[in-house]
């Protein structure tokens, strides 16, 4: 019988084969009271679960070598956990209190993080608890004696190539487990644009379909299904005829990769001439050579929350100016754009400190990105010392996230002066002149963008929070996530208030967000006077085929008769018509 579920599309492309279902564990442990004299030997089996669990973990990171970056960072993330005092430390005082058994302690307490994880404004925080679960899933497995990878029940008469692998959720160990076979796609019942499974399917190129929430138990092995990443639907069992349809779809698919590939070397200009900058958004030092790959003229956005997030502490100076040297050399001389760490309230700086104290009601409009920055001066002026340490070895420009006010861009600046200072104290070389940017993120800012560019070198236009803050909607909030709308009036209203006034002073402005990765707006943006795109080093080939096809003069007059519509429906039937001719 054919059926179709529908989730989110994470990373897209069609993929069509087998279902490979992934066995997972089910946390439901039974509650057992122990006597006292056994609560010292039920914490040592706890411990020694723990240590069993951790030298997996290493020995596959060992074994990461070949495989993408991300894989390793999320590995770094699971043996993060398995340090934090949270769960190494907390089930062994509950084990103590309350005289129970190991594996009930330690759902108890991953219970409450996961409920801690929630509360986080940050959608990546937010996706961590799937990690704390992972975690704690393969400890209880160690302690129930079924230790080891989660195991892969695979189709028969299967074809490696065309092998879909179907699961709850996936660790990075679980991927690590498998890295062996060439699969075609991954489905999930859980999960997220930013969880690891997503990060690591969009590097590795493979179409993938999250939040299906019941795809696990609805497949069986050796279904056949057909996966569309870009529209977040899985068919299963599908009848002849849309099996023909998506198999041209998939053809053409891939001979338009191809052909993309050969724009790579392509100058990116439009037909009248009017040059663009096509650039890369990254989270770790391992992303370079796909930037590079892809044909990136240099680094946009380089989102060094990454570097603090893949740890159970706070890198130090040497460590994170080791991190954007790596960055820097890696791009041969092609600009590097640095952005100070966008983290907010959820960010654990004081683990001292009771949890309840710092899950705020709102962490969006919180203390986060710049605002945490200044409130930590000293971790800030860590990370300006190894930006500008690092500034000696090519062009780094430094951006600043979620500024509104000009005493945050005054207090910015000072505090690089003082880093400056120091450096020359020690005769440290750096690039005394490095650029200094402002993301435009709130509404405030681009409304008030003049106090902006009277004190910045360039500006960059972050249109995921610019559009989540406009229309007061959270994005990851699946009640809400349908009125998420990039083409709303105001939304392009403010993006193009931004544009003209630091067009009318001569000061740069990019857009890094989602919507400079999406082809159907390049021309849009070209319209209302965009001239640098930074986007996830997959986008870069299709928006430039889209650029070289333009013509700026021509598309300007249209672009602006658009921006005065306020109907959405009329704004959208503008966009087919420009996009069309």
């Amino acid at each position: 019988m054919s059926f179709t579920l529908h989730g989110l599309g994470v990373s897209s492309g069609i993929a069509i084969g087998r279902a490979m279902l992934m066995s997972h564990a089910t946390l439901e442990v039974s509650h057992l009271t122990i006597t006292p004299r056994m609560v010292d030997k039920e914490i040592a089996r706890f411990d020694a679960a723990v240590s069993a669990v951790k030298s997996e973990l290493i020995l596959m990171k060992e074994s990461t070598e070949h495989a993408p970056a991300e894989l390793a960072a999320f590995i770094d993330i699971h043996t993060m956990f398995l340090e934090d005092p949270e769960l190494a430390e907390k089930p062994r005082e509950i084990i103590r209190e309350r005289r129970c058994n190991a594996e009930w302690a330690l759902v108890q307490q991953m219970e409450h993080l996961v409920e801690q994880f929630e509360q986080f404004d940050d959608l990546y925080l937010r996706e961590r608890k799937f990690d704390v679960v992972q975690v704690v899933e393969r400890v209880v497995k160690e302690l129930l004696g079924h230790p080891g990878r989660a195991a892969l029940r695979t189709a028969k008469n299967s074809k490696e190539d065309a092998l879909i692998v179907v699961a709850h959720d996936l660790s990075p160990a679980d991927t690590i487990s498998f890295k062996e076979h060439r699969f075609a796609s991954f489905i999930c019942d859980v999960g997220g644009a930013t969880s690891h499974t997503a990060i690591l399917a969009r590097s590795m190129a493979i179409p993938a379909v999250l939040g299906l929430e019941n795809a696990r138990a609805a497949i069986r092995d050796g279904e056949q299904l057909i996966v569309d990443g870009l529209r977040g639907v899985v068919i299963v069992n599908p009848d002849p005829r849309v099996l023909e349809e998506y198999q041209l779809r998939k053809n053409q698919l891939e001979l338009e990769k191809t052909k993309l590939k050969r724009l790579k070397t392509a100058k990116s200009e439009t037909i009248d001439g009017v040059e663009i900058q096509l650039q890369a958004n990254i989270e770790l030092p391992g992303d370079v050579p796909t930037a590079l790959d892809a044909g990136a003229e240099g680094i946009g956005l380089f989102r060094t929350e990454f570097l603090f997030l893949n740890r159970g502490d706070m890198p130090d100076e040497q460590e994170q100016y080791e991190a954007y040297k790596k960055v820097v050399k890696g791009m041969g001389g092609r600009p590097v754009t640095i952005r100070t760490f966008d983290l907010g309230a959820d960010k654990d700086l004081h683990p001292e400190a009771n949890a309840s104290d710092r899950v705020k009601t709102n962490p969006a409009l919180g203390r986060r990105a710049i605002r945490l920055s200044l409130a930590e001066p000293k971790m800030f002026h860590t990370q300006l010392r190894a930006i500008l340490r690092a500034s000696k070895h090519g062009p780094i420009k430094l951006l600043i996230p979620m500024l509104a006010h000009a005493h945050e861009i005054d207090q910015t600046l000072a505090a690089l002066e003082r880093a400056k200072s120091s450096l020359r104290g020690e005769k440290v070389s750096f690039d005394e002149n490095i650029e200094v940017g402002g993301m435009i993120e709130i509404p405030a800012a681009a409304l008030a963008v003049g106090l902006f560019l009277r004190r910045l070198n360039f500006l960059s236009i972050g249109t995921n929070d610019l559009i989540q803050y406009t229309l007061a909607i959270d994005r990851a909030d699946e009640q809400v996530a349908a009125l998420y709308d990039p083409l709303h009036p105001a939304v392009l209203m403010l993006i193009a208030h931004t544009l003209a006034s630091a067009e009318k002073v001569g000061i740069p402005v990019s857009v890094c967000g989602e919507m400079a990765g999406d082809p159907d707006l390049t021309r849009l943006f070209l319209g209302m006077g965009l001239r640098t795109f930074s986007m996830h080093p997959s986008q870069i080939l299709r928006v430039k085929q889209r650029v070289l096809k333009a013509d700026v003069a021509a598309i300007a007059a249209n672009v602006r008769k658009m921006l005065r519509l306020d109907e959405p429906g009329k704004l959208r039937e503008a966009l087919e018509k420009l996009n069309a001719g």
